[in-house]
């Protein structure tokens, strides 16, 4: 689903933020999911800087958590046509793989080498599943806590120095 007008806003305001947290733009590197929502968000961030909008790596490792058999359904709906799924996962969110997908350690094995190829700081446009998972290995979140923390959409999380903060 392409973004909205809502969505549109959102990436000219991250745009903001990041000119005002970042003193040369133009020197970062920009990577995002390939997801055309990433990718527009990207685009309208970019712009809304002043950099060409186009002008960015996207990285198949950035993609989503996947639910597998469960993506698409409400947790209602996946409650009720695997109730024993759904408690297991309760009981593990990061451990825990759906039927068909991943969890968030294996989002964790797949998110670390992006991080580890960055040689200068960087801006990552991409998913709330990918988001928790940076808390967890790189800012001292547990492993328990990360798939519940809150990710804030049209906001920019800030992770440097082993600590995080949301602009």
């Amino acid at each position: 689903i392409p973004l909205n007008g809502v969505g549109r806003r959102q990436a000219e305001e991250a745009g903001a933020r990041l000119r005002r947290l970042a003193e040369n733009c133009g020197e970062l590197d920009y990577v995002a999911s390939p997801f055309e929502r990433t990718r527009e968000t990207m685009e309208g961030m970019r712009a809304a800087i002043g950099l060409d909008a186009a002008s960015y790596r996207q990285d198949e490792r950035l993609k989503e958590l996947s639910f597998g058999a469960w993506e698409g359904l409400t947790w209602k709906e996946v409650r009720a046509s695997d109730p024993k799924g759904a408690a297991a996962r309760e009981r593990d969110k990061w451990g825990f793989v759906p039927p068909g997908g991943e969890s968030y350690a294996l989002l964790a094995e797949r998110v670390t080498p992006v991080v580890a190829e960055l040689r200068r700081d960087a801006v990552m446009v991409s998913h709330g599943g990918v988001a928790r998972v940076l808390l967890a290995l790189f800012c001292g979140v547990s492993r328990a806590e990360a798939p519940r923390l809150d990710i804030w959409q049209g906001r920019v999380l800030v992770i440097a120095g082993g600590r995080f903060q949301w602009a």
